[in-house]
């Protein structure tokens, strides 16, 4: 049982499980009713998603200190009750759960799934790949 990270829109590799998109907004032009069968995802969780604003400087980060600074962004609102909750569910779960989170981007090293990696990590889940 692990929880996989991955890129959403691609194509699923078997045993993957349930699909969880951590990001802020829907797919552009996709009906709701095709989410999951065009491999974005099959439950939206946007609570796991940087701010609109975290988001915006992890969109401007040209450099190394930028990129830095987002996650460090990221990390203090990932440590808020809510999401630190969440976390910690989903590191539990992965011990007994073949599931996957993931976002749009096309880089997880530049992307806060590779953060969201990090915490889970932290967390003592079970990471497959």
């Amino acid at each position: 049982m692990a929880i996989r990270i991955v890129r959403l829109g691609s194509a699923r590799v078997p045993g993957e499980g349930l699909r969880i998109g951590t990001v802020r907004r829907p797919p552009r032009g996709v009906p709701k009713t095709e989410f999951a069968s065009q491999n974005w995802y099959d439950v939206w969780y946007p609570n796991l998603a940087p701010s609109v604003e975290t988001m915006k400087a992890a969109q401007a980060a040209q450099s190394p200190a930028q990129w830095t600074a987002f996650g460090r962004k990221f990390k203090a609102e990932m440590a808020e009750p809510d999401a630190s909750r969440s976390l910690d569910l989903l590191a539990a779960l992965s011990h007994q759960s073949d599931f996957s989170i993931g976002c749009y981007c096309e880089d997880e090293s530049h992307c806060h799934r590779s953060f969201l990696r990090e915490l889970l990590k932290a967390r003592g889940a079970e990471i497959a790949g």
